[in-house]
């Protein structure tokens, strides 16, 4: 009876998969609107990590740790697929960040009743790095199963919209958020008010694993002759294995400074909690803009050059950060060039990987990439804690020297590695309006050398160099 129930289920599935898929898709989108809503607890970790009175060097743990296990874990995942089916390993490791949400909650209640205080920070460490792990876990079945339900050529189109109805919904739970935890400041209670705020982030990551269950998976399973070493990974180096590296180089020198931009709002520029949410949601709203427009342009023009532009605009980032210190100023020039570039990063290295890897490769594959980023992202967090805390001139602002530290790595990691890096569909030439992004350097050094009548022969190979 249980085979001929089997059997017709599989008939059906059959019959209906378009439909199928299509539900899946809707239900994506409302998976990605619980999703960001936990938002609630992500964007505010630091702030409570800073009301529990951590240090730079505490902050660069808690980045670097939580970065790593998260881009490590997901190796498991990825094996976990040669047994088990993907929506399995999902809504486990989604049930488990739910729970894990709520002990951070604790903890928070805990330090407001004052039954601890000396070892907070590092137990706050402790489970937000454990928060990471189920989440590394469960990305690569996740990705997989994604990458099975939207259309190759719908897929900027598609990841653009989900990100961007999600990142709606996220702006308005940072909003109200903000404005709970400044009301509850003023009143002395900020810890409960944590406490809360991380409560909730629970309850959405429980309406995202019952949004999960009723979504469909395609039929797939990881098979074992489809997996090779992470160090046959590195050695062929192919044209994907350079994207994997660059991603790894490039989030070390991101890492340097990202988690102190919202340190440097809070304690040296002493944004209230309200105006440190403003913008950051200001960040959120620039990003969901350019969504869309970096979904277009990755199916017209390619993955490769949005992810030059992604690199472009997260160069001068920590340089405006350097400039500027109203909080009109933080909105109009870093964030807005953040929101850009994570818009551009997003869309090109999810995109880029799907075009670049065999589906029976592509959970392996971004397994293997996230486990580079997180040895960078690890080595770039705590560098730039170090820096913070003990390697910086006297003289010199420890917060603005790791800003202009990090913008000269970012624009290394663009000189080395994205030449080298091609595309790997056939898209769309650059319309003629775009000719700046197709040579940045080169037009740099031309204006340079007529401007300093530098002789052309003196910019040898730059004359020539085509990032775009």
């Amino acid at each position: 009876m249980k085979k001929k129930r089997n059997q017709q289920k599989n008939v059906y599935l059959r019959n209906h998969i378009p439909e199928l898929k299509e539900h899946a898709l809707k239900t994506s989108i409302k998976d990605g609107i619980a999703s960001n809503l936990t938002a609630v607890g992500d964007s505010y970790i630091t702030p409570f990590a800073l009301a529990l009175n951590a240090q730079p060097i505490h902050i660069g743990i808690l980045s670097s740790l939580s970065g790593l296990l998260y881009q490590i874990s997901q190796l498991f995942g990825s094996k976990l697929m040669e047994r088990y089916s993907r929506k399995k390993i999902v809504l486990f490791f989604v049930f488990l960040q739910a729970i894990t949400w709520l002990f951070i909650s604790l903890i928070a209640f805990l330090v407001w009743k004052d039954m601890f205080n000396t070892s907070s920070i590092w137990i706050l460490i402790l489970f937000y790095s454990i928060l990471m792990f189920f989440s590394g876990i469960h990305y690569p079945p996740w990705f997989s199963w994604m990458g099975d339900l939207v259309p190759e050529e719908k897929r900027g189109e598609y990841f653009s919209k989900r990100n961007r109805i999600g990142g709606a919904a996220g702006i308005v739970a940072l909003m109200i958020a903000a404005f709970f935890l400044d009301y509850y400041k003023t009143k002395g209670y900020v810890l409960l008010a944590f406490s809360i705020l991380f409560a909730l982030a629970s309850l959405f990551r429980f309406v995202s694993y019952y949004l999960l269950t009723k979504q469909y998976v395609p039929q797939f399973k990881q098979k074992k002759k489809d997996y090779f070493s992470f160090l046959s990974f590195i050695r062929r180096y192919d044209n994907f294995g350079k994207f994997a590296v660059y991603q790894g180089f490039f989030n070390l020198a991101i890492m340097v400074a990202s988690p102190f931009f919202n340190v440097y709002m809070l304690e040296q520029l002493n944004f209230s909690y309200t105006i440190f949410t403003i913008s950051n949601v200001s960040y959120i709203l620039f990003y969901l803009i350019f969504l869309p427009l970096a979904g277009k342009f990755s199916d017209k023009y390619g993955n490769r050059r949005l992810t030059v532009i992604a690199n472009i605009f997260y160069i001068i980032t920590p340089i405006f950060y350097m400039m500027v210190k109203s909080p009109l100023g933080v909105i109009l020039l870093p964030q807005l060039s953040a929101g850009i570039a994570n818009a551009a990063l997003v869309i090109s290295f999810s995109n880029f990987t799907y075009d670049a890897v065999r589906r029976e490769k592509r959970s392996l594959c971004i397994t293997y990439t996230n486990n580079i980023i997180g040895i960078g992202t690890f080595i770039g967090a705590l560098l730039g804690g170090f820096i913070v805390s003990s390697f910086h001139p006297a003289t010199i602002n420890p917060y603005i020297f790791v800003f202009g530290v990090s913008a000269l790595l970012r624009f290394s990691a663009a000189i080395f590695f994205l030449p080298k890096i091609k595309e790997v569909r056939k898209v769309k030439r650059l319309p003629s309006e775009y000719n700046f992004f197709s040579h940045p350097l080169a037009s740099l050094h031309h204006g340079s050398a007529r401007l300093l009548h530098i002789p052309e022969k003196a910019l040898g190979k730059f004359k020539s160099l085509k990032f775009l």
